[in-house]
């Protein structure tokens, strides 16, 4: 099932997505899903360009993202030493949150700002010291996102806040997707229409149950937390002008321009 956050000018409303691609209904929901039961209300409303998705889940309190879980990235990117069995675990505000079609801002104090495809796992419920046996008991659903790295200051220093962590780097939907198969889902990225990146989630060392166990170790997940499982190689630079494109298989594709005020 695909869940939506979308807008028609007045708050943020819910909805199931049904219909093929390019022939999208969203069926309008009660509430926020994750939250409450989200009855489906007497609403059908065509996904037109009168309606404005919005990034399908805002983390309530954190978004945690595994860094270098695909061997290939880590070799495209040698200053930061090879892939481990453990992957580097990093933060990224809520506050870097965009939706589809939303605006990517080049920081001003970056000449290298590149893309990064990735899954994302959203977190349903309270989760702490999970087993991998168990961690899809608290997955609620997946989405596309774009872990947006300024590069260049990601080499200069140690700690990777200003890389990572500027407002707009982390572009999320189109929409939730409750049932997934990401052992072997197929993962790309487009800037105006070239693909740069190609890959599967089935070449991550730590895999979707097994990220999820690992983060539960360290932190409480909290409903609305999302875990980003890493990128496989093929990081681009983007320009001002661009157009950047995720897409994951069984998902759907993320779309956003890239500016530079």
């Amino acid at each position: 099932m695909r869940i939506a956050r979308f807008t028609t000018g007045d708050e943020p409303r819910y909805a199931v997505v049904d219909g093929d691609p390019g022939q999208e209904e969203l069926v309008v929901l009660t509430g926020d899903p994750m939250y409450t039961p989200g009855e489906v209300a007497n609403e059908r409303i065509k996904l037109t360009d009168d309606v404005r998705l919005l990034a399908p889940v805002i983390p309530r309190s954190k978004a945690i993202c595994l860094g270098k879980n695909y061997e290939a990235h880590a070799r495209e990117i040698p200053h930061r030493g090879p892939a481990s069995e453990v992957p580097i675990l990093f933060l990224k505000p809520n506050t870097a949150v965009i939706g589809p079609d939303d605006p990517i801002v080049l920081p001003h104090y970056s000449d290298d700002v590149q893309l990064e495809a990735e899954l994302a796992v959203v977190i349903g419920r309270l989760c702490k010291d999970v087993t991998p046996e168990r961690a899809t008991d608290y997955i609620y659903g997946y989405t596309c996102a774009n872990d947006v790295t300024a590069r260049d200051l990601q080499r200069q220093e140690d700690q990777w806040f200003r890389a990572k962590a500027f407002d707009t780097s982390l572009p999320l939907g189109p929409w939730i997707e409750t049932d997934l198969s990401w052992d072997d889902a197929q993962i790309s990225s487009r800037i105006n229409g070239e693909t740069v990146q190609t890959g599967s989630t089935r070449d991550m060392i730590r895999d979707v149950s097994e990220a999820v166990a690992m983060v539960s170790e360290v932190t409480t997940l909290l409903p609305g937390d999302i875990i980003l499982t890493g990128t496989p190689s093929g990081v681009t630079k983007l320009n001002h002008a661009d157009v950047v494109e995720i897409e994951i298989e069984g998902l759907g594709v993320l779309r956003n321009p890239v500016i530079r005020r």
